[in-house]
């Protein structure tokens, strides 16, 4: 996990990548919204800590230039200004979270927590999603189809599940037979009194 920090007061800069570094996150500094753009844009970061007031740059204009570059990436704001109008223009900006100074440590800490837990959060869904496409998996199909079997315990056909979710024979079979390899679908065998026995299936449960 590795942070950038962009304040133009250095005490607290140093108090910030400090406070980072012993709780194992990594943490560079820049000392204004310039060499903050400058460093973003060379490097890989998780979170960004921006001030709001700054020479050359400050911290506003830093956001606008990275939400054109970086629509995800988390940007906790520190300012003195409780202001409505501050706070409207950073979420409008593209700013995700406000710490107003002077900084607390034990609050600072946990909001870069938070955003750590949401930001991994999101890149295993957008990875489950790229594994999703690679299988031409939609996610919301498969999300129904398993809802429907959640919801029907006992051992249903291809056809009754088609049915239910309203989608067609072979695209409900084709996401059967993905759920059934992930080990989350249990196929059986209905035997009919006529006819040849059918296969059925039914959501996995220990």
């Amino acid at each position: 996990m590795k942070i950038l920090i962009v304040d133009d007061d250095d005490s607290l800069r140093t108090m910030l990548k400090d406070l980072c570094e012993k709780d194992g996150i990594e943490a560079e500094i820049a000392i204004d919204g310039q060499s903050g753009f400058n460093l973003f844009r060379k490097h890989d970061y998780d979170i960004l800590i921006v001030d709001y007031h700054m020479p050359i740059m400050n911290g506003l204009e830093l956001v606008q230039g990275i939400r054109l570059e970086n629509q995800q990436i988390p940007i906790l704001v520190l300012t003195e200004d409780d202001h409505q109008d501050v706070a409207d223009a950073f979420r409008k900006a593209g700013a995700t979270d406000f710490a107003l100074k002077p900084v607390k440590e034990l609050d600072i800490i946990s909001r870069i927590h938070l955003h750590i837990q949401i930001a991994n959060m999101r890149k295993r869904l957008e990875s489950e999603e790229d594994v999703y496409s690679a299988k031409g998996i939609s996610k919301g199909t498969l999300d129904a189809v398993a809802h429907f079997l959640k919801e029907h315990r006992g051992a249903n056909s291809v056809d009754t599940i088609s049915q239910g979710v309203g989608l067609a024979y072979p695209t409900v079979y084709r996401y059967l037979m993905y759920l059934l390899e992930e080990g989350q679908v249990k196929q059986v065998i209905g035997h009919q009194k006529i006819g040849r026995p059918k296969k059925l299936y039914k959501w996995y449960t220990n």
